[in-house]
């Protein structure tokens, strides 16, 4: 059976950030003889969801069971469970309420159970899937995505050595270095911060430096 999960959609602007996991992971239970083993993946479509759920069903053609759920789309509104022949809500219901405690992204999660011949009831499968994604989720860790926009400034190769000490020494991750006549980084500018570092960059260059904004992009980093 499926369960769908529409929260309210956010239109007309991307987040300023969100946690998604860090890295495909696998974890493994052994629950009155089933084995669950567990399968975390990063998507950013429905279709890399189904993409990712399909290898894992064919790594695993003999299970009796591939139960899962997953998370994704702008706002995380694209959201989806099933429970692959177990009884309705006892799987994919838990695995993607553990997803949405999280309030994990871009995220599908698939247990995949071998039936050990001891039946758990409803309360125990609830348990045991729950009990499943929260592993997966340990394994693969979290990571939080923010926005940043970037952010080009064209100096003469003088300014060089000085603007790119400045710029890692504010924190601010470059993108790419051209050099033509001129030289031109591209730095991530924090989402809010845009007029606050090209006023920086116009008082360090002593208002020589060319800036121009670009597009958003998401920078991703690693949660304790």
């Amino acid at each position: 059976s499926f369960w769908i999960r529409q929260p309210r959609r956010e239109v007309g602007h991307m987040e300023a950030s969100y946690v998604t996991i860090q890295t495909e992971a696998t974890a493994e239970l052994v629950i009155e003889k089933s084995r669950f083993i567990t399968y975390m993946g990063k998507a950013e479509t429905v279709e890399e969801v189904h993409r990712f759920i399909d290898r894992i069903k064919a790594e695993h053609p003999l299970a009796t069971h591939h139960c899962w759920a997953y998370i994704t789309g702008e706002g995380g509104t694209q959201q989806k469970a099933n429970d692959d022949g177990e009884p309705s809500g006892t799987a994919g219901r838990p695995i993607l309420e553990v997803l949405v405690k999280q309030g994990l992204r871009d995220t599908v999660c698939v247990v995949v159970r071998y039936f050990g011949g001891i039946k758990l009831g409803a309360g125990g499968l609830i348990r045991a899937y729950s009990q499943a994604a929260k592993e997966g989720v340990l394994a693969a860790g979290l990571a939080k995505k923010s926005l940043h926009r970037k952010l080009s400034v064209t100096i003469d190769y003088p300014w060089l050595g000085s603007v790119e000490k400045a710029i890692q020494q504010r924190g601010r991750k470059i993108a790419d270095i051209t050099y033509l006549e001129k030289v031109t980084l591209t730095l991530y500018c924090p989402l809010g911060m845009e007029e606050e570092d090209q006023a920086w960059l116009r008082n360090l260059t002593n208002g020589q430096a060319e800036l121009s904004l670009g597009g958003h992009v998401y920078l991703e980093e690693p949660l304790p």
